[in-house]
């Protein structure tokens, strides 16, 4: 009789019992089973695998992970030991590839990946010169901001703000002390109470929005809080908040109810009607991480937690002015702030086009500039001007001698340039002659040291552009750039000899990157131009003060309340959080124009934006250069990147050549919205180059009235060469049946200066 032990015992649910020996291996019941259980598992793309769980020791996680012996038949097996492991390198770099480009085009911002992987540092300056740094920008009022400070810069108290009120007397003593370890720094509010103004038409004036007032001020940070495209903020709703806040909504408010959260604008109230209720300073636990010793001496390494940019050293100390004082424009003795000049500055290379023609109209129609003043009366406010530097040649060439003369000579003969020297703009408008080693030298932070990277001038994001040593040699004779002549070329009325300008291109070289004065068409950019501009911005900004416009901006309202922001800024860089300097405000000799100078020498002096981007994130110093949202000066951007386009602004882009060329489903918004109807609210709007399109193609001429004719006469006869001008009759059925927003634009200007409607605040140009 067989014995029991051969047979399994049930259990008490009538299912037998899995017999199992001893060495808790698996048992089969033949050779067969085993075989066809080995190959089940081998064929599976998956093995399960168990792991331990730290701390609870009677249960084991179980992962499944990918079968060596099926990827191995598949690749090695099938397509042999050569070409199966290439084969999976590439599918595996593929299937890399893909799941990051899904993740970066459809993931939230805050969720993408980064794709500077590995991005060295660029900080040369130790914690002591980035605490005077921040201290320098907050005691000049230059930080009017209630964003905290980075802690890793280690304030061990906050600094008074003279740019901010003083907190309220708070009724009940607190009992509050900060918690001990690493805090976020904020700055003590020892300036001016701000008023914030209702700013509207009154009837019965509603037929335009009213001038800002004089010495009113933007509070940016109310226009982060409705504008931030890293909250979800759009930029419709940004664009409304900026529309009515202004008062831009003249006699169309629809909306109804309490609107104080989307009043931004302010007026900063004498300070002898408050006092301060704190007067000692308050410290801050712990405001960073105790320093590492030093291994060799003992000591404490005072830079603990900097990241330093690889070979370099630290710099010394930063050489420093005396702090501004922060004065409210209620009590400057003149309307204009002397360290805060309004000068909006432009870059140009090569001859005079309708790109920088538009961009001096949208001016003179938008800014209080007193052109609706007769000749001789004063204007009680701080008016801006208008500064245009003209590169005249090719970026990497020398000006020579009488560069300045030849300047003003052609553009008194360019049709496009000529109207801007009119008597009537010489005191907004001025024409300067750039000149790069004279600049350069202009900047103490640069003059002793520039010159050992000719080699690496023209850098962008790292691409150097190479330039032969004739190109790059110093100027041996300087620029008689002398007031004089800036005076007698500015009055000079130029109305009867204007014709077209001769660019004195030498055709054979036009299309050498090294020879290209301007961008004439896509394939042939000027990209020397490009790079030198980045630089040139912020040169401008620093010695002279000011805000720096790309040539491709078109000016949308009045800049009043943003000059009255004393801090600098830029703008976003459409969904990145990265600067884009298509509009750059600096002041004059500060103190971030210096570490911004002194770390770009030491990186190969690039301005490329993603590369300013880095200096002052590496240094914690974003907060003294805000990046304000581009809805503000770049409505279009983030819909032509495929963002927001459920919810889109007014207009409507999918594309930067909409302007330009508005699809035909949209095309009758231009001429029943007009100027009121484009981007309303933003400051200005940038069209992203498309230098080689014309703004108006059926009239591609200066349409300026009879005080201009000549020059109308003569940029006809360029743009319709088989037409006499003095025969030609504007016929209504040769213009285009749906006009463009840029021809739109550009003719409601135009009108403007012929004196057949006024300026968007309801003002008429007085000749």
């Amino acid at each position: 009789m067989a014995s029991p032990n051969y047979f399994t015992p049930s259990r008490g649910n009538g299912f037998l019992d899995k017999s199992r020996i001893t060495n808790a291996l698996p048992t089969y019941s033949s050779a067969v089973s085993e075989k066809m259980h080995r190959h089940s598992r081998s064929m599976s793309w998956t093995v399960p695998v168990s792991v331990p769980i730290p701390g609870v020791r009677s249960r084991r996680l179980r992962l499944f992970m990918p079968n060596p012996s099926r990827v191995h038949q598949i690749s090695v097996s099938r397509f042999g030991r050569r070409r199966g492991p290439i084969l999976l390198c590439v599918v595996l770099i593929a299937s890399i590839i893909t799941v990051c480009s899904f993740a970066r085009r459809f993931g939230a911002e805050e969720k993408q990946w980064t794709t500077n992987f590995g991005e060295s540092s660029t900080l040369v300056f130790g914690r002591d010169n980035l605490q005077r740094i921040w201290k320098w920008e907050i005691d000049s009022g230059h930080y009017p901001s209630n964003a905290k400070i980075p802690e890793q810069v280690g304030l061990s108290a906050p600094p008074l703000n003279p740019a901010l009120p003083p907190r309220k007397v708070p009724t009940i003593p607190s009992r509050f002390r900060p918690p001990p370890g690493p805090v976020a720094t904020t700055t003590r509010g020892d300036g001016p109470r701000r008023v914030y103004l209702d700013v509207q038409s009154m009837p019965p004036n509603l037929a335009y929005p009213p001038r800002p007032v004089p010495g009113s001020v933007a509070d940016l940070d109310i226009i982060m809080d409705h504008c931030d495209f890293s909250q979800g903020k759009y930029v419709r709703d940004c664009l409304e908040v900026l529309r009515i806040g202004a008062g831009l909504d003249n006699g169309k408010r629809l909306r109804r109810g309490e609107m104080d959260e989307w009043k931004y604008i302010y007026m900063e109230q004498e300070k002898e009607n408050f006092t301060d209720p704190f007067t000692d300073p308050i410290p801050i636990a712990n405001p960073i991480a105790p320093p590492r010793p030093l291994a060799s001496a003992g000591e404490t390494d005072p830079n603990a937690g900097l990241r330093k940019k690889v070979g370099a050293d630290w710099e010394t100390q930063l050489p420093l002015r005396a702090p501004l004082q922060h004065i409210p424009y209620s009590s400057l003795p003149a309307p204009c702030d002397p360290e805060n000049p309004r000068l909006f500055h432009m870059f140009w290379t090569g001859p005079f086009t309708d790109k920088p023609y538009l961009a001096l109209l949208s001016f003179l129609f938008t800014q209080n500039v007193g052109l609706h003043l007769k000749d001789g009366d004063t204007l009680d406010v701080c008016r801006p001007e208008f500064w245009m530097w003209i590169n005249p040649g090719p970026a990497a060439s020398v000006p020579n001698p009488s560069a300045l003369s030849d300047m003003y000579e052609g553009l008194k003969t360019n049709p496009w340039a000529a109207p801007f020297l009119h008597h009537r703009f010489k005191d907004v408008i001025k024409f300067k002659l750039w000149n790069t080693t004279d600049q350069l030298d202009g900047i103490p932070e640069l003059k002793d040291e520039w010159r050992e990277l000719k080699e690496t001038l023209f850098n962008s994001g790292g691409h150097i552009v190479s330039v032969p040593a004739e190109k790059s040699q110093t100027k041996s004779a300087e620029v008689s750039s002398t007031s004089a002549i800036e005076d007698s070329t500015n009055s000079t009325d130029a109305d009867t000899s204007a014709k077209p300008s001769s660019t004195g291109d030498n055709k054979s070289d036009e299309d050498d990157m090294l020879n290209r004065t301007g961008s004439k068409s896509s394939s042939s950019y000027d990209r020397l131009s490009v790079i030198l501009s980045d630089m040139a911005r912020f040169v401008l900004c620093h010695r002279f003060g000011g805000i720096y416009l790309d040539a491709d901006t078109i000016f949308l309202r009045d800049w009043e309340e943003l000059w009255g922001w004393k801090g600098a800024f830029a703008y976003r860089w459409s969904r990145l959080e990265k600067y884009n300097t298509a509009v750059l405000r600096m002041n004059k000799n500060s103190a971030l124009g210096s570490f911004l100078f002194r770390t770009a020498l030491k990186n190969g002096l690039d301005f490329h934006p993603m590369t300013v981007s880095r200096y002052t994130k590496d240094a914690y110093l974003e907060g003294l250069l805000l990046r304000l949202p581009d809805a503000m000066f770049d409505s279009a951007w983030l819909n032509t990147e495929y963002y927001q386009r459920e919810r889109p602004p007014q207009p409507y882009f999918q594309e930067f050549s909409d302007f330009f060329d508005t699809p035909a489903q949209a095309s009758a918004a231009p001429q029943a919205l007009g100027f009121e109807g484009f981007f309303q609210g933003a400051f200005s709007y940038h069209f992203h180059n498309f230098w080689w399109k014309p703004f108006d193609p059926s009239r591609n001429w200066p349409d300026l009235g009879p005080r201009f004719s000549a020059g109308e006469r003569a940029a006809r006869a360029a743009a319709e060469p088989d037409i006499d001008p003095e025969d030609a009759t504007d016929r209504v059925a040769d213009d285009k049946r749906d006009l463009d927003w840029a021809t739109v634009l550009k003719r409601t200007f135009e009108s403007y200066i012929r004196g057949e409607r006024p300026n968007m605040y309801g003002e008429w140009l007085q000749w």
